[in-house]
Order: C-alpha cells, then sequence, then structure tokens
C-alpha cells in the first residue's frame, strides 16, 4: 500500500504541540511550503528550457514567535537529522551571520540574510514531511517555509513571488553550498492545487497548467530508496557538454537548438556522447511544451506517451538512469491502466512518477514490489498548494 502522508492541519498541530513543549510558549506564527514532483522536463533547467514541476501534499511546517533575546533558537524534528537537531544563533547582524553546525540550519541562516529587510529574533520548531535525499525537494520546501515564516513574523508580505523564489535560490547557493536550479523554489512558491506549473527558465515566466480533468488518474511517486550515484562530477560533466555543444553551434543555450542542428554537430566530428546529450535536451525541452498542451486538453494518454519518452531518453541519451530506477520504470509500464512512467529528478536514484488510473493503484504498488528488489516507498500525489500561512 502507499505510504499515508500526514495533511498540513496535522502537521501544524504536531509543530504547535512541539514548540509548546520545547519552548513552555504558544506559538502565534505556522506556515508550510511543500515539496514538489517533476512531472516532465529533466536537465532541461540550465539549458534554458521549459520545466513543468507540481507541488506535493508532502510540505515542510515551522511554528514559532518572536523571542525575547537577542537569538534565535530553532529545534528540527526531522528523523532525517544525522548531527544536532538543535541550532542557535544571533541576529541583529547580517552580515555577522555564517555557516555552520548543524548543516540544516544553513538553509534558513540562508533565508535570513537573503530575506528583503532585517530580521527580528525568534523562536521556532520545524516539522516535514518531505522525503530527505529522495529528489522532492526538501531543501526548497524548508527554504520556502522559512521565507514565509519570516514574511509574516515581520510584517513584510510585499515580496513579489519571483524575487522570493529567487532569494530562497540564493540562500541554497550561499549558504547550503548547493549550485541548485530555479524550478523547486518556483514550485514550492507558486504552486497551486489542481495544477501544475510551466516554467520557462530562460526568461522566468510561468504558466499555471490546469488539471482539473484528472478525476480519473493520479500520480503514484516511487522512492526507490537507492543511494544518488549522480556525482557531482558527472552532473558538471554533462552541463559542461551542453555548453560545449551550444557553443560548438553559435548558439547560446541548448534552447535554441533544433533537431537539424544536430546533423551539424555530427558533422564537427563531436564525440558521440556531445551528440547523444544534445539530443536528450533537444527534444525534451519540446516534449515538456507538448506536455503542458496535453494536459491542458486533458489528453492524458499522450501525456504518458511522453513520459515514457522522456525516460527513454534520459536512459539511453543523458545516461542518467540507474538499475533500481529502470527497474521500477519497466514494471510500472507492465500494468495495465499505467499511462507513462519515469524517473524524475537528476537520475541515478531517487524517484519514479507514474500517471495511471485510480483504480489500478494497488495494483500497480504490488507489481512494483514484486519485481523491485530493493524497499521502495510509494505515495499518491495530486497537485498541491503552494507555500501558505496555515
Amino acid at each position: 500500500m502507499a505510504t499515508l502522508v500526514p495533511t498540513a492541519d496535522e502537521m501544524k498541530l504536531r509543530a504547535l504541540e512541539a514548540f509548546t513543549v520545547k519552548f513552555g510558549e504558544v506559538a502565534d506564527i505556522c506556515v508550510c511550503a511543500p515539496g514538489r514532483v517533476n512531472l516532465i522536463g529533466e536537465h532541461t533547467d540550465y539549458n534554458n528550457g521549459f520545466v513543468l514541476p507540481m507541488a506535493l501534499p508532502m510540505v515542510t511546517v515551522i511554528a514559532g514567535k518572536l523571542a525575547d533575546t537577542s537569538k534565535c533558537k530553532i529545534f528540527s524534528l526531522s528523523e532525517a537529522v544525522s548531527s544536532k537537531n538543535y541550532a542557535e544563533f544571533e541576529v541583529a547582524s547580517r552580515e555577522n551571520i555564517k555557516t555552520g553546525e548543524p548543516k540544516w540550519a544553513n538553509y534558513v541562516k540562508g533565508c535570513i540574510v537573503n530575506f528583503i529587510c532585517d530580521v527580528p529574533s525568534f523562536n521556532a520548531v520545524i516539522l516535514s514531511s518531505v522525503p530527505v535525499g529522495a529528489g522532492l525537494s526538501s531543501s526548497a520546501a524548508l527554504e520556502v517555509a522559512t521565507y514565509t515564516f519570516l514574511e509574516v513574523l515581520t510584517g513584510n508580505t510585499s515580496v513579489r513571488p519571483v524575487d522570493k523564489a529567487l532569494a530562497c535560490q540564493r540562500a541554497e547557493h550561499d549558504f547550503a553550498g548547493v549550485p541548485c536550479g530555479i524550478m523547486d523554489q518556483f514550485i514550492s512558491v507558486m504552486g497551486q492545487e489542481g495544477y501544475a506549473l510551466l516554467l520557462d527558465c530562460k526568461d522566468l515566466s510561468t504558466k499555471q497548467i490546469p488539471m482539473s480533468q484528472m478525476n480519473d488518474y493520479v500520480f503514484l511517486i516511487t522512492n526507490s530508496n537507492a543511494p544518488h550515484k549522480l556525482s557531482s562530477s558527472a552532473y558538471c560533466e554533462r552541463r559542461d557538454c551542453c555548453y560545449e555543444a551550444a557553443k560548438i553551434l553559435n548558439k547560446e543555450t541548448l534552447r535554441e537548438v533544433s533537431i537539424s542542428d544536430i546533423a551539424v554537430l555530427q558533422l564537427q566530428n563531436v564525440p558521440e556522447k556531445m551528440i547523444k546529450r544534445t539530443r536528450h535536451v533537444v527534444t525534451e525541452i519540446q516534449r515538456t511544451i507538448d506536455a503542458a498542451v496535453a494536459l491542458e486538453k486533458g489528453d492524458f494518454k499522450k501525456f504518458g506517451q511522453l513520459m515514457n519518452e522522456s525516460h527513454d531518453s534520459l536512459k539511453n541519451d543523458y545516461e542518467v538512469s540507474s538499475i533500481e530506477l529502470d527497474t521500477l520504470v519497466t514494471a510500472a509500464r507492465e500494468v495495465s491502466g499505467v499511462l507513462g512512467s519515469r524517473l524524475t529528478g537528476a537520475g541515478f536514484g531517487g524517484c519514479t512518477v507514474t500517471l495511471l488510473r485510480k483504480d489500478v493503484t494497488d495494483k500497480a504498488i504490488q507489481h512494483m514490489k514484486a519485481k523491485y528488489s530493493g524497499n521502495a516507498t510509494f505515495y499518491i500525489a495530486s497537485p498541491a498548494m503552494g507555500a501558505r500561512v496555515l
């Protein structure tokens, strides 16, 4: 069976109770921000392409209030925290806020430093139902929840959604040391219930894509629980390969490259892997555009077909799949009523996402469990709401 995810309101109650236990008083602010799953559009972001994520019902909740001391005191209730679950630091001078241990607190510090105005000291507890390390963007959920908390704490809620997402991205770049793209923060800020978000990574324009006709369908997210094997060097190799291909073609990015341009690359006698990487990105950008159109039309059969093509391209051309992910995808596709299945995220571990009829969910889970030698975790998800005050 699929894992039951607590609702945001259930998480709120747990966070408020925990705050009272930790601090002996009642929190007067409670906010949340969701994780996300990318439905299609993988490794297109750093090529100025399109991505199509949706917000998940899994959320990070922060409960807290102003402190009567000069320090912030924060407890993380996450079971994934390997270091200490408590952090304390001064916020009076933002330029003096530095990274350090515990590492999870660096995400919070980064948001404070990148907030639109100075932040008073506060006490808070953090609770999350977003799995850590699964490629469902637990980090962006923490960043966006923190920024949302600071908006309520300071009364400064005038920040544009785009600027809020960019501030959270800077927090991850500068304080967590992770050169992430913008997709995760955008969908965590801008997610709407019943909609996916088409994001143009070139100009950061967005379009809400309705999924109101999904009554008979759901997305099944399967966490392989296999550790990510895509090293930073392998990621950089693929990214740099894309940049070099664009340079050879005299294009700013692969966003400007067409299928016919790939024949030009072949005439340049470039390495075969450059041809394959370029082909994936060019075709994936078009698939993402086509997928958004299919969703708007309610053509879920077409959407599922595009998901399948996306995975095959990630496997064969971009070479970022794994035995675990391929096994889960293949098993899902063998079930009647499954329209499409693909890896989601950077690859080499993490999750798959499968579009299927609601009435075959249990059958699909059982079949995938039977075919997969690992210990997978299953979540049923529909597009959920973005960051909000609870």
